[in-house]
């Protein structure tokens, strides 16, 4: 065993000589951004593998969300979850938006869809839940709290790429789905992100957003921003298409031998029956912060850096408004450990990590 550092993920990287193809085109063309044709092969190569209407590439996930909120004109509250990564939390916040949270379930980690009826009033505009880890929400209970009160539905599917539900994408729920492309993602364009909207006309509305505002060089009906996907980014979204199918069954070993191996051990995430998964991380739950912080320390001497995910709870920043208090979020935020996983993570590597976990949860 050597000590080779392993992070909690590692970027997949496809084939550099088909990545070289596309740039010599790009180079031949002179076109490097403002909706080239690489943007727009891989945005209709990705509806047909998503099984998505519409897609609309965006330069992150982050701003996806932004321009989804201000797509759909949510204002007011929007009922969210206190137990996803910040730019769930921070992209409201900076929309002039208030998140209201609803606290997690803590078996499937996912928004609780009976807490959120509770907590709308005639200022909430929209619900904002996050497919944790890729687990798929309650997406029929959450759709049908929010027709009854007439509010929006943005879901946050950073985690989700190519889930489905009872075999239909699950990024067709609600009004608009999210996704992030970041590096350390399951499928990636260096940086980049999307937005699934099912109506066309608001798909309009999401390209003059993306672009400034800007429908023609004549006519600025929108107050827009700047957050279009450039060509080197889309080349890469084509050659991670071309080898997701070997990313998805790497990542569906390493999952399978961490499930295999600690299962009666730790406690894992509930799925959703309904549900596929994806493979994208491999989070475990442990009795307490105590020894998550063991198991986190033994393996970080070995230079294995698992990442706590999500910590802290997003209830306790400091800018949100109105203070609120989730029970559930706050203590499972304490004792949830994400594991490394990863398409070229090697088995002899895992092994350690295994055998890692299992000692210390020997000892304690």
């Amino acid at each position: 065993w050597r000590n080779i550092m392993i992070n909690v993920t590692k970027t997949y990287l496809p084939s550099k000589e088909k990545y070289q193809k596309y740039v010599d085109e790009i180079y031949a063309n002179g076109w490097v951004t403002n909706n080239g044709p690489f943007v727009k092969k891989l945005e209709k190569k990705l509806a047909e593998y998503l099984g998505v209407k519409n897609i609309v590439l965006v330069s992150n996930g982050t701003v996806a969300l932004e321009i989804a909120y201000r797509t759909l004109d949510i204002k007011g509250y929007a009922i969210t979850t206190p137990f996803s990564f910040v730019a769930t939390t921070s992209s409201l916040v900076t929309n002039d938006i208030k998140p209201i949270f609803a606290d997690i379930d803590p078996q499937t980690l996912n928004v609780d869809s009976n807490k959120i009826e509770g907590l709308i009033t005639p200022n909430t505009s929209a619900i904002v839940p996050v497919h944790v880890f890729g687990n798929g929400c309650d997406v029929e209970a959450i759709d049908k709290v929010a027709q009854k009160y007439g509010l929006k539905v943005i879901y946050d599917a950073a985690h989700a790429f190519d889930v489905k539900y009872k075999d239909e994408s699950i990024l067709n729920y609600g009004d608009i789905s999210t996704l992030s492309f970041h590096a350390t993602k399951l499928f990636h364009t260096i940086e980049g992100g999307a937005l699934i909207i099912n109506d066309d006309d608001l798909v309009e509305k999401a390209r003059y957003l993306i672009n400034f505002g800007i429908e023609n060089t004549e006519s600025i009906p929108e107050l827009g921003t700047n957050a279009k996907m450039n060509e080197f980014e889309a080349v890469m979204g084509l050659c991670m298409l071309d080898e997701m199918e070997i990313v998805l069954r790497k990542r569906k070993d390493v999952f399978r031998l961490y499930e295999k191996e600690l299962s009666g051990i730790v406690q894992f995430q509930e799925k959703n029956n309904y549900s596929t998964q994806n493979y994208s991380y491999f989070p475990i739950i442990l009795k307490n912060e105590e020894q998550l912080l063991r198991i986190q320390n033994a393996l970080n001497e070995k230079q294995i850096f698992p990442r706590r995910y999500f910590y802290p709870s997003l209830d306790t920043l400091d800018y949100i408004e109105p203070k609120q208090y989730c029970e559930i979020s706050r203590d499972i935020s304490k004792k949830i450990l994400c594991l490394p996983i990863y398409p070229e993570l090697e088995k002899n590597s895992q092994n350690k990590i295994i055998e890692i976990v299992k000692n210390t949860m020997k000892g304690l």
